[in-house]
């Protein structure tokens, strides 16, 4: 019998109960939330299950959602299961003003460069993590540049023609 998202969610719905929330599945993706302190609980029983096996983690990345109250920060993890080909997204949200979250490294190596980026870019602690520190932007950075927390614009510049851009003119 082939793995399902309804049998995804079942097994996950026997184990956690409400500590994993939000079932939906765009482009038929299983995507659902896990409360922050349970991510690698999650996690782990993801990997060990025999019927799950999700062994593999694709990525991790993080979203800005600035109207979120106290769930600004939400970090993403998307896991592959080679045996079935089934892939699953879960969201871990944080608050902006203490955005951490437990590392991974422990159970997926390949962890360590992913919240390493993660962090860089969005300024998620990840707790446990061996040597969380910047790789791509330079130390002196004192802000996080993919938080949605300065214009895009800079609006004291003289060198652009807005028509130029479609904003304004005579088009």
């Amino acid at each position: 019998m082939s793995l399902t998202n309804e049998r995804i969610q079942q097994r996950l719905t026997e184990k956690f109960g409400d500590v994993v929330t939000g079932y939906e599945e765009p482009y038929g993706m299983l995507t659902f939330t896990a409360q922050r302190e349970s991510n690698l609980k999650v996690m782990q029983f993801l990997f060990d299950d025999e019927e799950l096996r999700f062994q593999f983690l694709t990525d991790i990345t993080a979203v800005h959602y600035p109207e979120r109250k106290n769930e600004e920060l939400a970090v993403i993890y998307h896991l592959h299961n080679f045996v079935d080909n089934v892939r699953i997204r879960m969201k871990v949200f944080a608050p902006v003003a203490a955005p951490k979250v437990y590392t991974a490294t422990s159970l997926f190596l390949s962890a360590n460069w992913m919240e390493r980026e993660t962090y860089d870019f969005f300024g998620i602690d990840f707790v446990g993590h061996p040597n969380l520190k910047r790789i791509l932007n330079v130390d002196e950075m004192t802000y996080f540049p993919m938080r949605k927390e300065f214009p895009l614009e800079d609006s004291m510049r003289i060198d652009k023609d807005d028509e130029m851009f479609g904003r304004g003119g005579n088009i």
